[in-house]
């Protein structure tokens, strides 16, 4: 689709401006796409043709690849702007822009030699050209059937065997969001020789191409929320990875996730923007000002109320998301760690509780599917179950890491 009024991102642009190419698209495009597309569980096809015409799905390529460049604190604003708008594209988006995170800037922070530098821009140049020029869509299948393995408790079920010129992979995700719309799929796999430690310490993260022969797209898709990101199951018999799609070296994404723990917690801004939407919509129905809505509310006493205390926790969340993202850097202090914990877990909680308030406050005409409202309510109540911190994941770190680990208390 062409888009001759909105302005392609660049790296020249400011976060204020990504932001508004953000708004555009999703206040005029992708808002009124979103019923269908969570209706029928299909993937948002069109918006990802329209994120690839304003240049957004190349935001956290790295500048000096022809990308945008966006810090992570930019790309989390743009994210929850976009969640505002529809949440199944925010959050497929975040598996996409996560893997040009990192691939580039996050593993840019990393002590490497030169020599492993040098292989990894060869390798990502190519990549991002493909995501800058022909729209290239990367998911990042990190679920699979062992939940305790995305939560950091065990190797990654997924396994990787080295041989001429690339890898075999064998093994099984779930929860894959994009699957089948995604050109690549990015996914950490234990090496298969591996013992001990080094099952865990030494997992490579590998690129594997949906036309790859033995990669397979398994069970149906029809979920209560977040339909439209098409989280199905991948199957990896013998799949062959050839050298080029090594994304990350053996042993680079776990001293990754040490130095860069926030790159978890860029699921939230889908979800504080959710929330926003959901603020945005309430105001907008108790003034009378949605189509098909006739009278205001506004001046009822209990709706003032109910407003107020959505408010309050919107203005919750948004305090703690603005502390995190502005923090978020590498290798944090335990205090600004706890505090993403902290975050995710008050987001994620808030946003289905908001939610929850706003369809009471509104009424049962909003139970409808033509109100957003409906679809809002029901996607927010996904955010606390995703892994790898999922509101029992976080809450249980909060409590462990304040008792026995003396710096957590210094906040």
């Amino acid at each position: 689709m062409s888009l001759p009024s909105i302005p392609k991102a660049t790296a020249q642009n400011t976060p204020d401006e990504l932001i508004e190419i953000t708004r555009h698209l999703g206040k005029t495009l992708f808002a009124d796409r979103a019923e269908a597309y969570d209706r029928a569980a299909e993937f948002p096809t069109e918006n990802y043709q329209d994120l690839h015409e304003a240049g957004l799905l190349a935001l956290t390529i790295p500048a000096e690849y022809g990308g945008i460049g966006a810090s992570y604190e930019t790309y989390c604003r743009v994210s929850a702007e976009l969640g505002r708008w529809c949440g199944a594209t925010a959050l497929t988006l975040n598996m996409h822009a996560q893997t040009m995170f990192w691939t580039g800037a996050m593993f840019d922070d990393l002590e490497i030699g030169d020599d492993v530098g040098k292989v990894q821009n060869q390798r990502r140049t190519k990549l991002y050209q493909e995501v800058i020029e022909q729209g290239a869509i990367f998911a990042q299948p990190f679920s699979e059937p062992n939940t305790v393995v995305a939560a950091g408790k065990a190797p990654f079920g997924t396994t990787a065997r080295k041989v001429e010129g690339g890898w075999i992979v064998n093994g099984l995700k779930h929860f894959a969001s994009l699957a089948g719309a995604a050109s690549y799929y990015s996914m950490i796999c234990t090496i298969e020789t591996d013992e001990g430690d080094a099952r865990t310490k030494n997992a490579v993260y590998l690129c594997v191409p949906a036309s790859a022969e033995g990669f397979e797209i398994i069970g149906d898709w029809d979920p209560v929320g977040m339909r439209a990101t098409v989280s199905r199951g991948l199957k990896m018999t013998d799949a062959f990875v050839p050298d080029d799609l090594e994304l990350l070296p053996p042993g680079t994404y776990y001293n990754l996730a040490l130095t860069w723990p926030h790159m978890f917690f860029t699921l939230s801004p889908t979800y504080m923007g959710i929330s926003q939407g959901a603020f945005d919509f309430t105001i907008a129905y108790l003034r009378g000002e949605v189509p098909g809505v006739h009278g205001t509310m506004r001046d009822i006493p209990v709706k003032q109320h109910s407003v107020a205390q959505i408010r309050l926790k919107l203005e919750q969340s948004r305090a703690m998301f603005e502390t995190t993202i502005a923090q978020a850097g590498p290798s944090p202090s335990k205090p600004r760690q706890m505090r993403a914990y902290a975050a995710q877990y008050t987001i994620m909680e808030n946003a289905q509780e908001i939610c929850a308030l706003a369809l009471r406050t509104c009424g049962g005409r909003t139970l409808l599917k033509n109100f957003p409202l409906e679809r809002m309510y029901r996607e927010s109540r996904c955010g606390s179950l995703m892994l790898p911190w999922t509101a029992e994941i976080a809450e249980q770190r909060l409590g462990i890491e304040s008792l026995y680990n003396s710096q957590a208390a210094n906040i």
